[in-house]
């Protein structure tokens, strides 16, 4: 076969159309203008959506931080994780797309390692805290100074928004230490950075949780005040969902948020709920503060593991007070889920063998409600 001269070649080649350029313009809804003026460019794809915004997210390898990872992470937002253990923030890593989700080593005494972990962030959540104080760190160590140490980061660096998570009750002048350093902590942070979107959320529940959990296993047995403080407690993907709104919308800069479940609940009833869904009766024997506390208090420095401290008990002793001026999940369109209706979901693995199929405690009620025939004699 003859091969085809350098003249032929040339012919064909101007006998090709020109390659014809695509514009592809930007809609508006693609286009999202910060606090500080910073353009953000977003582009759907699903897993591999460019979300835009760049999140830190301080103690992200806690409870509520792989929700609030999950969700930007999902969306195409880069996530930058603060870590201390290792082993501790490996699950994050699937949460997004390749790269989305990036570790950074930090120590919240540390100034320069928390300052690059928020330098170049258009939004950054604090969701370090501590239940219960250990040798490493008080809770003034870590409510206080580290939440101060973070926003003055958030400031040097101009981030266009900072959500501090705080708690429910949060007091400077509580008796319980937890929620005064915690009160103490929101205005260190208010007065640093104006615009810091304060949260206190109620008791939170979920898969690694510290209350259904608690209440269902062997291990939960001496309590005080025979579990009668009140609260309402709020379902940890509620509270994932309202970080998540936070984010997008900017007028929830400066606001505080009081985030709690629909109903109000005494640990005794939720205990009692705990105990129906997995057929099980857990016994809780009652100490009165004066005893238990001094014995919480030498558990928690003789073994290095958590069983209970001093400010756990007395805050057996405080029902939840809810700030009639702060903003609530209303105010970010969300429902908040009820605990009742989700118990069988957390709770089954409790459950022996012998009633690990059975249907959950609300649907064994109604078909025991149909089994009677209920006739109202007028006569």
């Amino acid at each position: 076969m003859q091969k085809p001269s350098v003249m032929q070649i040339t012919r064909a080649a101007r006998q090709l159309k020109p390659i014809q350029t695509v514009n592809v313009r930007k809609s508006i809804h693609d286009i999202a203008i910060t606090r500080t003026g910073r353009p953000i460019i977003k582009v759907p794809g699903g897993r591999s959506s460019l979300g835009g915004h760049t999140a830190t997210v301080f103690g992200a390898t806690g409870f509520l931080g792989r929700y609030i990872v999950n969700r930007l992470a999902a969306q195409g937002c880069t996530v930058v994780v603060p870590f201390r253990e290792e082993m501790a923030k490996r699950h994050l890593k699937v949460s997004g797309d390749l790269g989305r989700v990036i570790f950074m080593e930090y120590d919240l005494r540390n100034t320069q390692s928390i300052e690059e972990s928020v330098r170049h962030s258009d939004i950054v959540y604090n969701l370090v805290g501590r239940q219960y104080p250990t040798k490493n760190f008080t809770y003034e160590d870590v409510h206080v100074e580290g939440a101060e140490r973070i926003a003055e980061a958030v400031a040097k660096y101009d981030v266009d928004r900072f959500v501090h998570m705080s708690s429910y009750n949060a007091n400077k002048n509580s008796v319980s230490e937890f929620f005064r350093t915690k009160g103490w902590g929101e205005e260190v942070v208010r007065n640093i950075f104006p615009e810091t979107t304060i949260v206190r959320p109620a008791p939170v529940f979920g898969f690694e949780d510290n209350l259904l959990h608690k209440l269902a296993s062997v291990s939960y047995l001496f309590t005080s005040n025979h579990m009668q403080e009140r609260y309402w407690p709020v379902h940890c993907v509620d509270i994932g969902a309202a970080l998540e709104k936070m984010l997008f919308d900017d007028n929830t800069a400066s606001q505080t948020y009081e985030l709690y479940g629909p109903t109000n609940y005494s640990t005794a009833e939720i205990a009692e709920l705990a105990d129906r869904e997995i057929f099980k009766h857990r016994r809780h024997i009652n100490v009165p503060k004066r005893f238990l506390k001094p014995v919480a208090n030498i558990l928690n420095k003789a073994i290095w593991w958590h069983t209970i401290s001093p400010d756990e008990v007395e805050r057996e002793f405080i029902d939840q007070e809810i700030d009639p001026k702060a903003k609530t999940f209303q105010d970010l369109g969300i429902e908040p889920a009820e605990l009742s209706s989700l118990t069988f979901h957390y709770l089954k693995g409790y459950r022996s063998s012998s009633f690990f199929d059975l249907p959950p405690a609300t649907e064994r009620e109604k078909r025991e409600e149909k089994k009677y025939l209920h006739v109202i004699d007028d006569q």
